[in-house]
C-alpha cells in the first residue's frame, strides 16, 4: 500500500459512511526546504489532509484548491489537489508564530475567509465559494464546510507532525435514522476518542477496529481499496516562459536592465526559475520569428 493514501469505508448497516487519511512520504516532501515553525506546519499539515479528502471525492478530471485566508500570524494556507490526488501546497506566515487559538492564528475573526476553487476541463471558469472560517480548529473548520455544501451531518478529526499527517472522517447518510436512531450519536461518540498518535500510527483496519470493534461486529463494514495520494510539484518552464513573453519584449529588457536576469519564483512548489538575458533573447526571437545566429 502507498505511504500516502485515502481509505474510505462504510458502515453498511448503519448507513454512515467514512474515510481514512494518511499522508507520510507526500507530507514530508511538501514541507522540504520550507523551514516551517511547528505551529505553521502542523495547520498545513492538517489541512493537506482534509485536502486529499475531499478531492478523493471527484469523479471527473478537475483540479480542487483550498485556500485560508485573513490577517492573522499565518495569512495563507493554500493546497491544490487534482483528481488522480496530486497535490501540493504551502503556507505564508510571520516570520516568528507561536502557539495560540487556531481562530486568531489565521485571523478568522478579522476577515477570515476559506476559499474553495473547482477547476473542471469543460468549465469556462472555475467554480468558487468562499464561506468565513467557523470553528476553533482545521478539523471543525471544514467539518462546518461540508456540512454546508453536502447538507449531511459530518464529524472531522485531523492532526499532523513532522513526518506524517492524517484525519478520520465520517457521515450521516439519509437512511442512517432508519437503521439505528442512536447509530449516528454513538458512531460519533466512539469516534470522538480517538487520539492524534492513533491517526498517525495504526493502519485503517486498526484504527477503526479500535474505535468501532462491537459496531463493526454487529453491523460490517466495507474497507474500499486505499487510492495513493502524491505531492506532484513538477518543473513547468515553458509556462514561466509564457509568462515572460506576456510580458512584452520592452518590459523583459527592461528587467534585464536592472537586474541582469529575469527570476520568477513559484512559491507554492519552492522553486526559482531564472532566465539569462542570452534566454530571454532566444524566446523573443522565437515568438517574433527570428533567426537565432
Amino acid at each position: 500500500m502507498s505511504d500516502s493514501f485515502v481509505q474510505r469505508f462504510i458502515f453498511e448497516g448503519l448507513d454512515i459512511r467514512g474515510a481514512v487519511v494518511y499522508l507520510g512520504d507526500a507530507w514530508q516532501q511538501m514541507q522540504a526546504g520550507r523551514d516551517y515553525q511547528p505551529t505553521v506546519a502542523q495547520l498545513l499539515g492538517e489541512t493537506a489532509a482534509v485536502t486529499a479528502l475531499i478531492a478523493g471525492q471527484l469523479k471527473q478530471p478537475g483540479r480542487l484548491t483550498l485556500q485560508l485566508r485573513g490577517n492573522g500570524p499565518i495569512q495563507l494556507l493554500v493546497m491544490d489537489c487534482n483528481e488522480q490526488l496530486q497535490m501540493r501546497g504551502m503556507a505564508r506566515s510571520n516570520p516568528v508564530v507561536l502557539p495560540a487559538p487556531v481562530p486568531e492564528l489565521l485571523g478568522a475573526h478579522q476577515g477570515g475567509q476559506l476559499m474553495m476553487s473547482l477547476d473542471m476541463p469543460e468549465a469556462r471558469q472555475p467554480y468558487q465559494s468562499y464561506v468565513p472560517m467557523v470553528g476553533d480548529s482545521i478539523a471543525t473548520i471544514f467539518e462546518h464546510y461540508l456540512e454546508q455544501s453536502e447538507q449531511q451531518p459530518s464529524r472531522l478529526f485531523a492532526t499532523a507532525a513532522p513526518k506524517a499527517a492524517a484525519c478520520l472522517f465520517l457521515q450521516k447518510l439519509p437512511a442512517a435514522d432508519h437503521h439505528d436512531q442512536d447509530g449516528w450519536q454513538r458512531i460519533t461518540q466512539l469516534a470522538a476518542t480517538v487520539k492524534p498518535a492513533e491517526l498517525l500510527e495504526l493502519d485503517t483496519e486498526s484504527l477503526l477496529g479500535r474505535l468501532f470493534h462491537e459496531d463493526m461486529a454487529e453491523h460490517g463494514i466495507r474497507l474500499y481499496d486505499p487510492r495513493p495520494v502524491a505531492y506532484h510539484c513538477p518543473e513547468d518552464r515553458n509556462k514561466v516562459a509564457d509568462m515572460i513573453r506576456s510580458l512584452g519584449h520592452a518590459d523583459a529588457e527592461a528587467i534585464l536592465a536592472e537586474h541582469g536576469e529575469i527570476v520568477i519564483r513559484d512559491d507554492i512548489c519552492n522553486r526559482d526559475y531564472h532566465f539569462s538575458a542570452d534566454d530571454v533573447a532566444a524566446l523573443f526571437a522565437i515568438s517574433e520569428g527570428k533567426a537565432l545566429h
